[in-house]
């Protein structure tokens, strides 16, 4: 299942707030996931007992928090060039937001490049360290330049 991911639903049947519930929810699983190493469906299952899903896109929860741990290796290498440390040094919500944005940024082609770096500075204002939401902004400004060339080229042209 991993790979770039194809939809049947065009870019405006999405939310905005419940994909954007679905990563807030989606860091909090992949951090337990990282720290316990629990399985993937028992923290699926905990997450969706314990918390109300009724306005978050579950689908999209779901894919990240199965997609990612699955690719750990390809996505950290993807984003490994553009730090400044060790991938071991990083914080934990740092090291799974960029996981997470970097995943989207190379899989969900569907969630434009300014969208995907957005949500990740937004999660680390609210989750991460002082200032880490300009780290998480430093690395995935580079990374969407490698990934998305075309289309963070087309979007400086229109400005």
């Amino acid at each position: 299942m991993c790979g770039i991911v194809v939809t049947n639903r065009s870019r405006s049947e999405f939310n905005p707030a419940t994909r954007r519930k679905a990563r807030h929810y989606a860091l909090q699983a992949l951090y337990q996931w990282q720290i316990s190493r629990n399985p993937l469906s028992e923290i699926e299952t905990q997450f969706r007992s314990q918390y109300d899903f009724s306005g978050t896109d579950a689908d999209f929860f779901r894919t990240l928090l199965h997609e990612i741990p699955a690719l750990v290796g390809e996505l950290e290498q993807q984003f490994g060039a553009s730090l400044d440390r060790a991938v071991d040094e990083l914080d934990p919500i740092e090291l799974n937001l960029l996981r997470m944005g970097t995943y989207e940024l190379a899989h969900r082609i569907d969630v434009p490049f300014k969208v995907v770096i957005n949500e990740y500075v937004a999660l680390a204002k609210k989750f991460g360290a002082t200032d880490s939401h300009k780290y998480i902004n430093g690395v995935l400004d580079k990374l969407a330049l490698r990934l998305r060339q075309i289309e963070v080229n087309a979007a400086r042209q229109r400005r």
